[in-house]
């Protein structure tokens, strides 16, 4: 089976459309960056559709996909974050730096554990994808509302909701690899 599958062309697109949504935010074309972001995250609805439907779940995807969404998602906190583009709703650099932390810390974790103690798997939790959902939230909200011009509270909403779940989220996984490294004979 070929790794380029369909499923895999859409994550990459979604990579793809990265530049693109800087450059929109940046020149000041919210409406058609708040477009591209969407379009990015339809894409990675519909990759995982397609894999999952097709039978073509591949190893590259397993890598891709979770990157892809990273990336997107950090690249647009980093840019809603930046200072003197006259965003209504501009976030508050602290949050991103957490948010940032806090998947540094992640990947530096499942590094370190898998070095010391052999392979572990490390599935994604119920707190995590919640987090993710939130970041999505709060950065279309953001997105949305600079676009119309003006300050919303949905978006300090989405802020302050995006700090308590990467608080939360990050001590269970603190508490989640603690576990693995007690117990390092089975894979949790």
């Amino acid at each position: 089976m070929t790794a380029l599958t369909a499923a895999n062309q859409l994550t990459l697109l979604r990579m793809l459309l990265i530049p693109a949504f800087v450059i929109l935010v940046i020149y000041g074309y919210l409406g058609w960056a708040l477009v591209v972001f969407v379009t990015a995250g339809v894409t990675d609805g519909l990759d995982g559709l397609i894999a999952r439907l097709s039978g073509q779940k591949t190893s590259l995807g397993a890598w891709l996909d979770p990157m892809a969404d990273k990336l997107l998602l950090v690249t647009t906190f980093i840019v809603l974050t930046l200072p003197g583009l006259n965003l209504a709703n501009r976030l508050p650099t602290w949050l991103t730096i957490c948010i940032i932390s806090r998947d540094i810390v992640i990947v530096l974790t499942v590094a370190i554990v898998n070095l010391a103690i052999g392979p572990r798997t490390f599935r994604p939790s119920i707190y995590g994808k919640t987090a993710t959902a939130t970041y999505i939230v709060t950065a279309v909200a953001a997105m949305l509302f600079n676009y119309l011009g003006y300050h919303s509270v949905i978006v300090d909403a989405g802020i302050y909701a995006s700090l308590a779940i990467t608080l939360i989220s990050s001590f269970h996984y603190i508490w989640h690899a603690r576990r693995i490294i007690d117990a390092p004979e089975t894979s949790v």
